[in-house]
């Protein structure tokens, strides 16, 4: 028999349902024995007694009683190592903003966030790193993609992280993305409204458009092309589904460059003869700040790999300033429709 577990609800769970929390991570475990668990209260949510029915967020804590070992999923993940005084101080430089609150960093590309599948490094396991002599860790609250850089928000107690948790679930958090993308947009800014699933692969968890699929709804702006060939854009998430910007801009016509996920052999023009990472970060954030409410705005430098395919294609980084303003104006003007709209 296994021991008590108190595990605490991940980013990409937040809003999820009890029931399908457990159908997630622990996939053994039959609806009929998940009810009489609930029913004996012997799961809890934050301590209180909770119904199948109940919605999780990000912070949140379950507890799950004793499991039949058939029952039991075996963690992917490897038990993180102790952090080096290397680490910690490149970490640690990666800081871009901090108070009693709230902590900035400046995702790496190549660096996880969480461990998965033969994942030996990843940031939830140099978290100790970012302490900075707070009485607790500081939390995740959202997530990047693996080989995404970029702006990743942190929060430096339990309360703080709800509130940013809620921030992100609510849409008050407002996220800007820059992309280098194979070809050119049909047009030079607009809504991409396309609802998207997960689907289980033989090769992995891949994400798709679906009619009765989860809402998603991207904005964005050309900011700059070379040629017919590639081009910058500026990206604005209004939801947060799993690899959104990656598969709206590969159903536009235009995939990310380096994003051979979906994007195929289109997202390796060898004519361009770039280095083949993923041409997409997080390059900005602006929420409520959790403690007074004031709006936090945080910015990243650009992402190395991404300034030197910038510098090679001949873009002009001061374009960018104007091009968000334009892209904003048009958000502020938008009607929400389906598929894609633009000007």
């Amino acid at each position: 028999m296994s021991q008590v577990q108190l595990l605490e609800v991940a980013p990409d769970d937040g809003d999820c349902r009890l029931d399908r929390w457990f159908k997630r991570h622990f996939p053994s475990v039959k609806h009929g024995q998940l009810e009489k668990l609930l029913r004996g209260g012997q799961i809890r949510v934050e301590g209180k007694r909770a119904k199948s029915s109940t919605r999780l967020q990000a912070g949140q804590t379950v507890r799950v009683p004793p499991l039949d070992e058939a029952a039991r999923r075996k963690s992917d993940a490897v038990p993180s190592r102790p952090v080096s005084n290397k680490e910690r101080e490149e970490l640690r430089r990666r800081v871009l903003y901090r108070d009693d609150w709230v902590l900035g960093l400046d995702k790496p590309a190549g660096l996880a966030v969480q461990g998965g599948s033969g994942q030996t490094r990843h940031l939830d396991g140099l978290l100790e790193a970012l302490r900075f002599e707070a009485p607790e860790k500081p939390k995740l609250v959202h997530r990047l993609d693996k080989d995404t850089a970029g702006v990743l928000l942190l929060g430096r107690n339990r309360l703080a992280a709800r509130r940013l948790g809620d921030a992100f679930r609510d849409k008050t958090a407002q996220k800007v993305y820059w992309a280098l993308v194979a070809g050119v947009p049909p047009v030079a800014r607009g809504r991409l409204d396309w609802p998207l699933e997960k689907t289980a692969r033989p090769s992995g968890e891949k994400v798709g458009p679906a009619d009765d699929g989860k809402a998603a709804l991207s904005f964005f702006q050309v900011v700059q092309s070379y040629q017919k060939k590639a081009a910058w854009l500026i990206l604005v998430p209004m939801t947060g589904r799993t690899h959104q910007l990656r598969v709206h801009c590969a159903m536009m016509g235009t995939p990310i460059l380096g994003d051979g996920k979906y994007g195929g052999p289109a997202a390796f023009p060898e004519r361009l003869k770039l280095p083949p990472r993923l041409m997409l970060m997080a390059k900005e954030i602006a929420l409520p700040h959790p403690d007074d409410g004031t709006t936090l705005r945080i910015t990243a430098p650009t992402a190395p790999h991404l300034e030197t395919a910038m510098a090679q294609l001949g873009l002009d980084p001061e374009r960018a300033v104007a091009a968000a303003d334009r892209l904003l104006a048009f958000m502020e003007g938008q009607q929400h429709s389906p598929g894609l709209a633009g000007r």
